[in-house]
């Protein structure tokens, strides 16, 4: 990829997620928070980097801001994200930034693989994040999640 900011970037495969529209929080969450603090319920994030040694629990996305709208890069937990999928980037926002990152997909093979295992990681990950029985009535991402597993 080019430097020249007025050169088109060629586009790259990424695994995008969604952020949880509620997520517990508090005290054994007891707590409905809603999406994250840097990004609303439902917003759609790129990752562009991962933590293996950590278990993938922190990944680092580019997303459209909560309070602003401007395009921000921040560390997220996996268990914030749901609906991993592997797509192709055209966004120039997003394709500067990952171009600094240190681990992304190249083929759309890979990406589905690695939307595959980060969904599973997720997964697990809101299961056992907190020890607490779920509030009653629970919103959280888990408990609106009527798809059969």
């Amino acid at each position: 990829m080019s430097a020249d900011p007025g050169e088109p970037m060629e586009p790259a495969w990424l695994v995008a997620a969604n952020v949880v529209l509620w997520r517990r929080w508090g005290d054994l969450g007891q707590e409905l928070r809603p999406g994250t603090k840097a990004y609303k319920g439902g917003t759609k994030v790129y990752v562009v980097d991962t933590y293996p040694g950590m278990g993938n629990e922190q990944l680092t996305t580019v997303g459209r801001g909560r309070h602003n709208g401007r395009w921000i890069t921040i560390d997220t937990g996996t268990r914030h994200l749901h609906t991993f999928r592997a797509t192709l980037v055209y966004t120039p926002a997003v394709l500067r930034r990952h171009r600094g990152a240190g681990w992304f997909p190249r083929t759309p093979e890979a990406a589905a693989r690695a939307a595959v295992e980060l969904e599973r990681t997720a997964r697990e990950l809101r299961r056992t994040h907190h020890a607490g029985p779920h509030p009653d009535p629970c919103l959280c991402h888990e408990c609106l999640d009527v798809s059969p597993d």
